[in-house]
C-alpha cells in the first residue's frame, strides 16, 4: 500500500513510517489494522510571530534568562513550536532547570503549577526516542504552556524539577516506571505502580504484547498474545 501524500507537510520531519493502529505484528492481537499506512511527523519551529499571548512568553523568558546570568535563550530552548493553538519551548536538558525557575520566579512569567510529567516514546527518532512534557499554568496571568525534553534511549536522564515544582514527585516517579526515563535528583525515584521487581517500561512501544488473563463478571479474557487472530 502507498502511504499517504506527505504534501504541505514540508515544515515538519519525517522520523518513520507507522503500520496499522498500534504497529503490532507478529502476535494474535486483533486491535490492529494491518494495511494502515501513515508517516510519522514531528512539528518543525514555528516562525514569528507566534500569536496571543506566546510572543510575551518568549521574549520575557530570554530577557529573565539573561538577567540571572544564565545561557541565552537560543542556548537553553532547541526550538519553539506552537502547534494546535499550544506553545511548547523544546528545552535542552541540561538547561531544563534553570528555565523552569525562570519561568516560575519571573513576575511576567509567573507559571507556578507544573499540571505533571507525560512520558512519549519515539522508537524511530534516532538519539531522541525518549520525551518527557511538562505542561505548565500560569494561575497569575491564565496562562498555559509546555516544555518538552528529548533524551536518547541509550542515556535517558533529566534533571528532576521536584526542587522547583513538587508536585513533580509522584508524575516523574510514573513517567520512569512506565517508560525508564530517570530523572536525576529525585528524592525517591522508585516505580510507583508497578512491582519494584518488574522488570521494563509498559508504556514504551518495544514493550512486549504479554500479559495476564483477566477475570471479567465469569468471562476469562486471554492477554493479547494469546488471542486469535482473524488475518
Amino acid at each position: 500500500m502507498t502511504p499517504p501524500s506527505t504534501e504541505g507537510d514540508s515544515g515538519r520531519e519525517a522520523i518513520g513510517t507507522r503500520r496499522g493502529l498500534f504497529g503490532v505484528s507478529g502476535s494474535g492481537d486483533t486491535s490492529g489494522y494491518g494495511r494502515l499506512v501513515s508517516p510519522i511527523f514531528m512539528p518543525d519551529r514555528t516562525p514569528r510571530p507566534y500569536g496571543g499571548y506566546f510572543d510575551d512568553v518568549v521574549d520575557h523568558l530570554g530577557q529573565a534568562l539573561t538577567t540571572r546570568g544564565a545561557p541565552g535563550l537560543d542556548d537553553a530552548v532547541e526550538k519553539v513550536v506552537v502547534f494546535r493553538d499550544e506553545l511548547t519551548l523544546y528545552v535542552r536538558r541540561e538547561h531544563l532547570r534553570v528555565v523552569a525557575s525562570a519561568l516560575r520566579d519571573e513576575p511576567a512569567l509567573r507559571f507556578e503549577l507544573c499540571l505533571g510529567v507525560s512520558g512519549v516514546h519515539y522508537p524511530d527518532e534516532t538519539d531522541r526516542e525518549l520525551h518527557a512534557v511538562y505542561p505548565l499554568l500560569s494561575i497569575t496571568h491564565n496562562r498555559r504552556i509546555r516544555l518538552e525534553v528529548a533524551v536518547p534511549d541509550a542515556d535517558p536522564h533529566i534533571p528532576s524539577l521536584y526542587a522547583i515544582y513538587p508536585t513533580c514527585d509522584w508524575h516523574e516517579r510514573e513517567t520512569y516506571d512506565f517508560f525508564g526515563i530517570v530523572f536525576d535528583g529525585h528524592p525517591a525515584l522508585t516505580r510507583i505502580q508497578m512491582p519494584d521487581d518488574w522488570e521494563g517500561h509498559p508504556q514504551r512501544k518495544d514493550y512486549p504484547l504479554g500479559g495476564i488473563p483477566v477475570e471479567f463478571k465469569g468471562a476469562r479474557i486471554a492477554p493479547p498474545d494469546q488471542r486469535r487472530s482473524y488475518s
